[in-house]
C-alpha cells in the first residue's frame, strides 16, 4: 500500500516580524529530521510542499532528491491572521513588531487566544466571514491528500511538509472524531514531527500522529517546539 508521510515545518520564529523564517533551531530540526529519515532507509517517491517559506525551507533537503519538491498551496495552514481577525476580540498575532502597540504574549499564552478564535470558526462552519471557512479549509486538504494517494503506486512513499493545523484536522476527519478534536491535536503537534498515513482500497488510514523521536535523544538538546 501507499505511504504518506506528513511532516510539521520546523520551528518558525513566533512573536518576530516574520513569523515564516525558520529559527536557528528549526533548521537544526531540519537537520535531525532529514537524518533519521535517511538512517530508515526512507525514499521518496513525491514530496510535496505547501508554498509556505517555513514549509519549503523545512523541505529543502530533500530538492534535490527524485523529482524534487513540487508546491502545492492546498497544502498551506489555515490563515491565523484571518481567523482571529474575524474570531477574536484580541489584537495579538504570530508575528509582532518592536513598535506594535499591542502587548506582547508568550507563546503559551497567545495558544489560548488561537484555540478560543479557532473553536469559534469551526463552529461558525460556512457561515463564518473569514476569507476560508472551516468547511472550505478542510475539504481543501481532504482532496489534497487524496490526490496525492492516488498517484502513488503500492509500495510507494509520499512526503509532505505542511503545518499543525494541516495534519491535526486530517489526523481528526481520518479517524472520525468531531471537528473540533483537531484543536487539542493541533496544540501538542510537534516542530518537525512525522505523521504517518496509509492509502489501501478502504480508503485512508491514520497510522501515527506527531512521532517526533529523531528529535529526542543525546545530540538533540532542546529540539522538542511546539511553536
Amino acid at each position: 500500500m501507499p505511504i504518506v508521510l506528513l511532516i510539521r515545518h520546523a520551528q518558525a520564529s513566533f512573536g518576530t516580524a516574520d513569523y515564516d523564517v525558520l529559527s536557528e533551531r528549526g533548521h537544526a530540526q531540519v537537520e535531525a529530521l532529514h537524518r533519521s529519515l535517511d538512517r530508515r532507509g526512507i525514499v521518496a517517491d513525491r514530496v510535496i510542499s505547501g508554498s509556505l517559506r517555513r514549509q519549503r525551507d523545512t523541505a529543502r533537503p530533500w530538492s534535490s532528491e527524485t523529482a524534487g519538491v513540487a508546491i502545492d498551496k492546498r497544502w498551506n495552514e489555515y490563515d491565523s491572521d484571518d481567523v482571529l481577525s474575524h474570531h477574536s476580540a484580541m489584537e495579538t498575532r504570530l508575528e509582532r513588531r518592536p513598535t506594535d502597540p499591542t502587548p506582547a504574549l508568550s507563546s503559551r499564552d497567545f495558544q489560548v487566544v488561537l484555540d478560543q478564535a479557532l473553536q469559534t470558526w469551526v463552529d461558525a462552519g460556512p457561515a463564518s466571514p473569514a476569507r476560508q471557512t472551516w468547511p472550505e479549509f478542510l475539504a481543501e486538504i481532504n482532496g489534497a491528500l487524496d490526490d496525492l494517494g492516488a498517484g502513488l503506486s503500492s509500495g510507494q512513499t509520499g512526503i509532505v511538509f505542511s503545518s499543525s493545523g494541516v495534519i491535526a484536522a486530517l489526523a481528526a476527519s481520518l479517524i472520525g472524531l468531531p471537528d473540533e478534536a483537531f484543536i487539542p491535536l493541533n496544540r501538542v503537534s510537534v516542530n518537525a514531527s512525522i505523521t504517518k498515513v496509509i492509502v489501501g482500497r478502504r480508503g485512508k488510514n491514520l497510522v501515527s500522529y506527531n512521532d517526533h523521536s529523531h528529535l529526542e535523544g543525546p545530540g538533540n538538546d532542546d529540539l522538542v517546539t511546539y511553536r
